[in-house]
């Protein structure tokens, strides 16, 4: 890790917005290839965005996605805010890593490597394999309704934790990341972020979480949002702070991750509340990072309609699926796939595409941006 003290400022100049001529080029390909307008309907605004996104003109295909889930524990479980007992996420995460939760199974389907990062899981690191806990910060996090989860120094750790994932998947070419997360508790710490961050109240954004909680158990974690809300609100300036407060490892990393991943331009599908979450935070940090991510799906948590609809990003399915470790997402992920393969392969009139000169010079342009990604080493 590097001595040099973490500035969360230096990512507003290092994130550039996907680039915009570009993104015009494909629309005017697009044009010419003899199709209605909008007769492909959100598929060509899908297209557009992958154009900026990989500065080629046609796109290339999408060949190399992956499942990146983030996972932790929560200290609030100990309140009984979920259907899970407290510190049973490397469940979880053992089911995932078996190929059957339902992540895997749908990951095995589409044919998408699954990669799980141990933030906070509150076992023991021998019970997993090496390369999912080498990031582990802490066993667990401190409850948010009554202590920070993270100490100053864990939440850099886990932060810089989040950037380096996100440096290795861009080092391997992944062309298109789904985020997702697992975690016992990580809807209570989700929701407390995007209440404090969108200025409402606990009640409006406390859902029913993974496994549709009983009335009781949903006024037990209203209850908590609300507790951890107050211990928010204080350190809204500060989005570190503000993470090491309420969110835990986990959130920590996948906030670094997504801010990293726009540094280096990967384009990124977020699943449910507590990518969204995560993406509200990094938003603060960056305001231009949300033009690298897409809402893969609604669910049903209140608290991720209300941040999506803050970064103004509209889902691309609607199953209402509650089940996390980025089930959603993997159901938009063929969507996204469908334009890609269209936008690079539908046939276009004989005239001069003119856009040779363009994309490559775009192509210089994003590896440059490359080279100056911050440094999470």
């Amino acid at each position: 890790m590097s001595d040099r003290t973490l500035d969360l400022d230096d990512f507003s100049d290092l994130i550039e917005r996907p680039h915009g001529g570009l993104r015009r080029d494909a629309e005017e390909r697009r044009a010419r290839t003899g199709l209605p307008d909008q007769a492909l309907g959100r598929l060509d605004e899908l297209g557009e965005w992958l154009t900026a996104a990989q500065a080629k003109v046609p796109v290339e295909p999408l060949r190399r996605p992956k499942l990146i889930v983030f996972a932790g524990d929560h200290g609030v479980a100990e309140l009984d805010v979920s259907t899970r007992p407290a510190g049973s996420a490397h469940a979880l995460v053992r089911s995932a890593l078996d190929g059957l939760s339902p992540a895997a199974i749908l990951a095995r389907r589409l044919e998408v490597p699954l990669r799980v990062v141990d933030m906070a899981l509150d076992c023991d690191p021998a019970e997993l394999p090496a390369d999912v806990a080498r990031h582990r910060v802490r066993r667990s996090s401190g409850r948010l309704d009554t202590q920070d989860t993270l100490t100053a120094e864990e939440a850099e750790q886990a932060f810089r934790a989040g950037m380096a994932v996100a440096d290795e998947e861009a080092d391997a070419g992944t062309d298109v990341v789904v985020l997702g997360d697992l975690s016992v508790g990580g809807t209570t710490a989700a929701g407390t972020l995007i209440a404090a961050l969108c200025g409402t109240d606990a009640s409006v954004v406390t859902g029913r979480g993974g496994g549709d909680i009983d009335d009781l158990t949903w006024m037990r974690k209203c209850a908590a949002v609300r507790d951890g809300l107050r211990r928010a609100r204080p350190v809204l300036g500060d989005q570190l702070k503000l993470l090491a407060t309420v969110a835990g490892a986990d959130l920590t990393a996948m906030t670094g991750f997504l801010l990293q991943s726009a540094v280096r331009r990967t384009p990124v599908i977020l699943d449910g509340v507590v990518s969204a979450a995560c993406a509200l935070v990094a938003q603060r940090v960056a305001f231009r990072a949300p033009d690298w991510w897409v809402a893969g799906h609604t669910g049903k948590e209140p608290a991720q309609a209300k941040a999506l609809d803050r970064m103004a990003l509209e889902p691309l399915l609607d199953q209402q699926v509650a089940v996390g470790g980025g089930t959603g997402a993997l159901l938009a992920l063929p969507l996204v796939q469908a334009a890609a393969q269209l936008a690079a392969e539908l046939p276009v009139s004989e005239e001069s595409e003119g856009d040779d000169g363009a994309g490559a010079a775009a192509s210089e342009d994003g590896e440059a941006a490359n080279a100056s990604a911050l440094d999470a080493t």
